[in-house]
């Protein structure tokens, strides 16, 4: 199925595996599961805390786009890609989490299977026109690096679930997409950038890249040599 403008409506749905508000309730559940156990809380306090960081850096990154036009034309850069940044963030260790029972090999194989997901929601924001390859690879770069800084200073997460709560947590990562209604967060942003700047205008990635191009020194010609 192909959607108005012409992009296969499966990216569209690969894209919101990468909300905000469906994956933020999971990681507060896989965070105050490694909070609760001794061996796993330095684990939990650091990813929390990388987590709470890369989202303060994302919208502001956004904010000073929208509100003052600091993004970078060269790279057609105006903020980190928020999917990207959260996906990376929490797949990974959310699925490390998950897998805790198994043997440390399997929780590594859940490990590369978080990131090449979160690589996929990467793709699919491109793909809907919704940011370009520098936010995203910024993003996926954000993100995976609170995973991995908390792994490796405090380890791979060892905690002992309940049979219910994994069932419980695959059966919200898939069937929240499906039905949650998307969150107007460009909207919530755009009016703090507003707010915080003072103009009654946003912003646009097209203003950046006029503007980019006005500065661009035009080509020198060669003059032809006229004969004789």
């Amino acid at each position: 199925m192909i959607s108005e403008v012409g992009v296969p409506s499966y990216w569209y749905l690969i894209t919101r595996f990468g909300e905000a508000q469906n994956l933020l309730p999971a990681a507060l559940w896989v965070c105050l599961a490694l909070v609760r156990a001794e061996a796993t809380r330095p684990l939990g306090y650091r990813w929390l805390l990388g987590l709470a960081l890369v989202a303060l850096l994302d919208t502001a990154s956004k904010v000073a786009f929208i509100g003052w036009g600091m993004g970078v034309a060269r790279w057609n850069f105006t903020g980190f890609s928020g999917h990207a940044m959260f996906s990376a963030a929490v797949y990974p260790l959310l699925m490390t989490t998950l897998t805790a029972r198994l043997a440390p090999v399997w929780q590594r194989v859940a490990l590369g299977c978080g990131f090449a997901l979160a690589a996929l929601v990467g793709v699919s924001r491109v793909m809907v026109d919704a940011h370009s390859v520098s936010e995203v690879v910024l993003g996926l770069l954000l993100g995976s690096a609170v995973t991995l800084l908390a792994i490796l200073q405090a380890g791979l997460p060892q905690v002992v679930w309940r049979l219910y709560v994994p069932v419980l947590l695959g059966v919200w990562m898939v069937v929240a997409p499906l039905v949650a209604p998307p969150l107007p967060t460009h909207w919530m942003v755009t009016r703090l950038a507003l707010l915080l700047s003072g103009h009654v205008r946003p912003y646009t990635r097209l203003d950046m890249l006029r503007g980019a191009r006005r500065k661009t020194p035009p080509v020198h010609q060669p003059q032809p040599i006229a004969p004789g």
